[in-house]
């Protein structure tokens, strides 16, 4: 069985599938030789062009040479850009480019100065460099597929894998378009000048040159030049196969030639097998020899509404309204102006647009040429696009789910296969243009692809950044670690004894704090008796305050010796210091009771005083006052000596406790129950012993603690004040006692009046005349005491003093409190 390369030897072929044969109409525009058009004035340089971003080097008002370098970039893929003549940067912005959808693209505007200078060029030969050197040069000279696709040419001539055939394409198989056909004739030395630099790179088995039949010029220049080239004899040759659209495709090339199908997603690579273009050969021995970038192609400019049809020298940056002008362009109303031939070309929406590397025609045409457009109409399944597609693929199906946007299930239908050739909207019956479709679900799957990677890329660079992050801490932390073994392993055994120490004197000074607020409040609860438990960062300060006042209020009970009892006031006490302050009340009291029973004398215990509000003050010394001036007004009024009504003594106490004791309800009703058996105890007491005037001082001072108890609940503060008054008031009662047995104040009957208002049958008064200058007062039928003025004197001034008293002490209260 013959080898492949036997069989290629002989010029066997094989066929591809599908495939049309539209009119040529290829005689409009190769019969005469490629020529140069005038220099345009103005060229816009699309950034980049082809490969990967690349950034521009020049900026707006820079002079510019022919050939020099406008770009740079990185990236295997990227193709530097080239100034197509001398002149100026006049702009660089957004520009309309050479696209169906004419979207704009970053673009640097020169301005020719007609001198058409070109920078340095360095020609070489294919001895003075070596193969990376020589992929250098054609990579820096921007050299890219000049059949249409615009792949970089460097990367094809660096396969990963070896090589065995090459293939120099030049079928040109679409209808009108002739640029190959005339490059091979006219300068098809210069090509196999390039053939032989792919064939240096490469080092291939076998080279073909494929010409289609209806090129019989160009096989022939193309075999006269092989046979003039250097290249090894047996190598290369000339191979012309049947006309046949689209025989020109890269895949469907290979097969004719071959016999040999590149699978899906594959490339020719992997088949061994390289093909470049008659063009791309050409450009890559001008890079090499004559150190020429790729600047300028050869384009087909053709149609019936071209007055010069014909194959022209066009620069890259190119205006499409420029080029045209150039050859008597025939404008008309609704003119189409198409990119490349009639089947695989399209339409632009603007002609000024620049020529690219892979624009090899521009197609004019006029009405007898193209049909008009047309309606598109209902698929009938007739399968003729079926039959024709050379992708042997199934345009039905792929238009149905493109057609409804069902990309997924088209790309399943191999949709990346389509060459988009056209065949199929070519022989289709209801003008369909199922071209179209495609392209549009290519484009869909393409930018969801592109979403897709960069939100991988992204997902990446958020896992490297939480790794980075957890890398960073635990190197910290065992940083931190090796440095505190390291510190630990040079401390000496001294530093760790003073450490310890250290440790041992803050956890001793801790306890000390904890115990010192406990023995505090022991100490000054023992020296005291009625003081409550404090803060301990306040007990001394406390104490001292403390001290203050007892020596304040002994003074001032020294200094008023002779009957200085200011009127009781009630107020609001807390619950468990109300009740030690009574019960401390209560002892002295009891005390003071047993020294009067010694002397048989009955005196009266005054309740404690506390100090209290200065409103609550005022309000006691106003009530006392009120309660002197009335009895004095009576004891003038009436010589009978008439004592205070029992109904008004009730109503001004009750008075007084309703604007100074404001406590809840509870309270209230337990405090005047309490109340009201204490007084009727006391009731009792008084009936029975007659010759006693005041109330015994052991009861009255327990029913009135009693009644402090329940009423009187103030802070921790006053329940202290209150304790020292109680023993300075104590004092005072006892030098009282010992110095006047016969006085009896006015605070005595003050207390009889307060004690029957919580009986149930007060006593009832009646009033006698008496001779003299003294008034008595009768109490029950049985029992009398006697006021004169003298004493009626001393209780006007008692309640003038009580009245200061109280002031002097609201103050004093005020002053601590702020």
């Amino acid at each position: 069985m013959l080898t492949i390369l036997e069989q290629l030897d002989k010029g066997s072929l094989w066929q591809s599938p599908g495939g049309i044969h539209p009119p040529q109409l290829k005689t409009l525009s190769n019969q005469s030789a490629i020529s140069r058009l005038p220099l345009a004035k103005r060229f816009v340089v699309p950034v980049p062009l082809v490969g990967e971003q690349a950034t521009l080097t020049v900026t707006v008002g820079d002079k510019v040479l022919k050939g020099q370098i406008l770009t740079e970039g990185a990236g295997f893929t990227y193709l530097p850009v080239h100034a197509p003549t001398s002149g100026q940067i006049i702009a660089i912005k957004q520009h309309a480019t050479n696209h169906p959808s004419s979207l704009p693209t970053l673009s640097c505007i020169i301005e020719a100065d007609g001198q058409d200078t070109w920078c340095d060029l360095t020609p070489n030969s294919l001895n003075q460099l070596s193969k990376p050197q020589i992929l250098d040069k054609i990579k820096q000279a921007g050299i890219a597929g000049m059949g249409g696709a615009a792949f970089p040419s460097h990367v094809k001539l660096n396969p990963a894998s070896e090589i065995d055939l090459v293939i120099i394409n030049g079928i040109e198989c679409e209808p009108y378009i002739t640029s190959d056909d005339r490059l091979m004739r006219d300068h098809s030395h210069e090509i196999m000048s390039g053939v032989g630099v792919i064939n240096h790179l490469l080092n291939p088995q076998r080279i073909i040159i494929a010409i289609e039949d209806n090129k019989p010029e160009a096989a022939q220049a193309m075999q006269d030049a092989l046979n003039r080239s250097d290249l090894p004899k047996g190598v290369a040759r000339v191979t012309v196969i049947p006309t046949k659209y689209p025989s020109g495709g890269e895949k469907q090339l290979i097969q004719i030639i071959t016999g040999k199908e590149v699978p899906s997603g594959a490339i020719p690579a992997q088949l061994g097998i390289v093909v470049h273009n008659v063009g791309t050969a050409y450009a890559i021995q001008e890079a090499i020899y004559q150190g020429k970038p790729l600047i300028e192609r050869v384009v087909t400019l053709t149609g019936e509404h071209i007055g010069q049809p014909g194959n022209y020298w066009l620069p890259i940056g190119t205006t499409v309204a420029d080029a045209l002008q150039s050859v008597k362009f025939i404008e008309s109303a609704e003119q189409k102006v198409i990119v490349g031939g009639p089947m695989m070309g399209y339409a632009l929406a603007e002609l000024d647009v620049p020529i690219l590397k892979g624009t090899n025609c521009l197609l004019v045409p006029s009405q007898n040429e193209i049909a008009p457009d047309v309606d598109e109409k209902a698929c009938i399944r007739c399968g003729e696009c079926a039959v024709a597609c050379p992708a042997l693929l199934l345009p039905q199906q792929l238009f149905w789910h493109a057609k409804a946007e069902e990309y997924a299930k088209a790309a399943s239908f191999n949709l990346k296969d389509c060459i988009e050739c056209g065949c199929c909207s070519y022989v289709c019956p209801s003008d369909i243009p199922l071209v179209e479709y495609y392209r549009v679900a290519k484009s869909a799957l393409k930018i969801e692809a592109e979403e897709k990677r960069q939100a991988e890329q992204a997902k990446i660079r958020f896992e490297t950044r939480l790794q980075r992050l957890e890398d960073e801490k635990n190197a910290r932390e065992a940083k931190a670690k090796e440095a505190a073994a390291k510190r630990q392993a040079n401390m000496k055994s001294s530093d760790k004894d003073a450490v310890a120490a250290a440790m041992a004197r803050i956890a001793a000074k801790k306890a000390q704090v904890t115990t010192a607020p406990s023995t505090a409040s022991s100490t000054e609860t023992a020296t005291q008796t009625s003081q409550a438990v404090v803060d301990p960062k306040k007990a001394a300060v406390n104490a001292a305050i403390e001290r203050a006042k007892a020596k304040k209020a002994a003074q001032a009970s020294a200094a008023l010796n002779d009957n200085l009892d200011s009127t009781s006031e009630s107020v609001i006490v807390d619950d468990k210091q109300a009740k030690i302050a009574a019960a401390v009340a209560r002892a002295k009291a009891k005390k003071a009771a047993q020294i009067n029973q010694t002397d048989m004398v009955p005196t009266e215990v005054e309740p404690s005083t506390d100090i209290i509000e200065d409103k609550k003050a005022r309000v006691a010394a106003a009530v006392a006052n009120a309660k002197a001036k009335k009895i004095t007004q009576e004891n003038q009024t009436d010589e009978t000596a008439l004592a205070p009504q029992p109904t008004a003594e009730i109503e001004s106490t009750t008075d007084l406790e309703a604007s100074t004791d404001p406590i809840d309800d509870k309270k209230a009703r337990v405090a005047a129950a309490v109340a009201k058996a204490k007084a009727k105890k006391l009731a009792q007491a008084n009936q029975t012993d007659v010759t006693i005037l005041a109330p015994h001082p052991t009861t009255d001072i327990e029913s009135t603690t009693d009644l402090e108890a329940t009423t009187d609940l103030i802070d921790d503060k006053k329940a202290r004040v209150a304790v020292a008054v109680a023993k300075a008031k104590a004092k005072k009662l006892a030098q009282a006692n010992q110095a006047d047995e016969a006085d009896t104040t006015i605070e005595s009957i003050a207390n009889d009046s307060i004690t029957a208002q919580h009986t149930e049958t007060p006593p009832t008064l009646k009033h006698e005349i008496a001779s003299g200058s003294d008034t008595r007062l009768i109490i029950n039928d049985d029992s009398a005491a006697y006021l004169t003025p003298e004493q009626i004197k001393k209780a006007k001034v008692a309640a003038a003093v009580a009245k200061a008293k109280a002031k002097k002490l609201a103050k004093s209260a005020e002053q601590e409190e702020h």
